[in-house]
């Protein structure tokens, strides 16, 4: 038996994955179901999962997969403007219109990103360049805000877990606090990755790697174009 949120939540995912195969996120779950907090999203999946409605599956970000509906549900989605459905899948039995079995509904939470260039982890190189491909990365590591990611060139970041070859993701932005590690623009040319740390009235961009000499500017000469929130690593 389901509460009536646990009800809703069920059937507005259900819906929009049978609509675009994309589930929705967090903020658009909340957001449907008019909860203060996402906090209150967490509780129902967990719950819709324990009693077998919907799987999570391992090893991608927030990927959903419906297993099954409550028994006869008909109803429109919480968010409105939809029409009322009746659902192919119920319980455990094939869909009323085919003897078919139903295929799973499967979602994966990810935003699709810009791929702007290479970045430098060492000596810099050339300013960012414009879009040359897209990259699905995980909503869970993003937040709000615009993002980014750059193709990681050299290995003056090898200390902080970044190698050559790697995509950061980076949180558009022109500040930054002591510590963090960021895309700089260094003189108005070339742009590389390094931890930012304020000395007085300089600017110190620091390597993590021990090969290579910290660099000290002026203000006037860097340029924060954003900050990094995330590392993904292909393997071929």
């Amino acid at each position: 038996m389901l509460t009536r949120k646990q009800h809703e939540l069920l059937m507005f995912i259900h819906e929009r994955i049978k609509e675009s195969g994309v589930s929705p996120s967090f903020d658009e779950m909340k957001e449907a179901l008019d909860l203060a907090s996402k906090s209150g999203i967490h509780r129902l999946i967990t719950a819709l999962e324990e009693r077998g409605f919907i799987r999570r599956l391992a090893h991608r970000a927030r990927a959903l997969e419906v297993v099954k509906l409550p028994q006869q549900a008909t109803t429109s989605a919480p968010s409105g403007g939809r029409q009322a459905f009746r659902p192919q899948v119920i319980e455990n039995d094939n869909p009323r219109a085919s003897g078919a079995p139903p295929e799973p509904l499967v979602a994966n939470d990810v935003r699709e990103l810009p791929v702007l260039g290479k970045i430098a982890a060492g000596t810099p190189i050339e300013a960012i360049q414009h879009e040359r491909e897209r990259l699905s990365v995980p909503e869970s590591i993003l937040g709000a805000g615009e993002h980014y990611v750059l193709e990681v060139s050299g290995d003056s970041m090898i200390h902080a877990g970044i190698l050559d070859g790697d995509y950061v993701v980076i949180r558009k932005g022109d500040s930054a606090t002591t510590g963090e590690i960021v895309v700089a623009l260094v003189e108005g040319e070339e742009a590389t990755l390094k931890r930012l740390r304020k000395k007085g009235g300089s600017i110190a961009l620091e390597a993590a790697n021990p090969a290579y000499q910290t660099r000290v500017y002026h203000p006037d000469q860097v340029q924060v174009q954003g900050k990094l929130v995330g590392l993904i690593r292909r393997y071929h």
